[in-house]
């Protein structure tokens, strides 16, 4: 039997499903970009939606023994349309986990003293306010008919928190401290 408290194990489990669908969902709205005309707006949404998997592959690591069947409550946009609207809805996602559930989760968390969900609601908590900000100059520039410019510069993302970068390694990771060389690169 797990000691994470039932409150922190339910956010777990909450995040878990949010994260699980926002990857899902980026796969999607990425191929969708990319098959319309912003191959690089794509592979953002791609390289994010491996950051949302290394947040809930995080927060199901943190439940740890805790098996069996939950229903869990996470919010999500459902539905495909133009690349700016998908933008619009990956931006209002991040945002809400910026501003309302992960501050949240993680006070709950620290209050309860579960230093496995601490981490893992702040690694996700810092990368998602890198996830918005990214996506929004992405709909600045498909808002204009254009992708991004990124050359030949990668997207690269950090394996333990889900850190998003553009360009040159940054080293150390500046959320997980995480060497630079065991980024995946998009």
């Amino acid at each position: 039997m797990s000691n994470v408290n039932p409150m922190t194990a339910d956010f777990l489990r909450n995040a878990y499903g949010g994260e699980s669908m926002a990857h899902m969902r980026y796969l999607i709205w990425g191929d969708h970009a990319a098959r319309n005309g912003f191959p690089n707006i794509g592979r953002l949404f791609e390289a994010i939606a491996h950051a949302e998997q290394i947040h809930a592959t995080n927060h199901f690591r943190a439940l740890r023994d805790l098996t069996g069947g939950a229903s869990v409550c996470a919010g999500g946009e459902f539905g495909l349309k133009s690349v700016v609207e998908n933008l619009d809805w990956a931006i209002e996602g991040e945002l809400g986990e910026v501003n309302q559930m992960y501050p949240v989760y993680l006070q709950a968390a620290e209050l309860q003293g579960e230093k496995e969900a601490v981490r893992s609601f702040r690694y996700a908590l810092e990368a998602e306010k890198i996830h918005a900000a990214l996506f929004e100059e992405a709909r600045g520039l498909a808002a204009n008919s254009r992708d991004m410019a990124l050359g030949e510069d990668k997207i690269l993302i950090c394996p333990v928190c889900g850190f998003t970068h553009i360009g040159a390694h940054p080293e150390p990771c500046p959320i997980c401290n995480v060497k630079a060389s065991l980024f995946v690169g998009f």
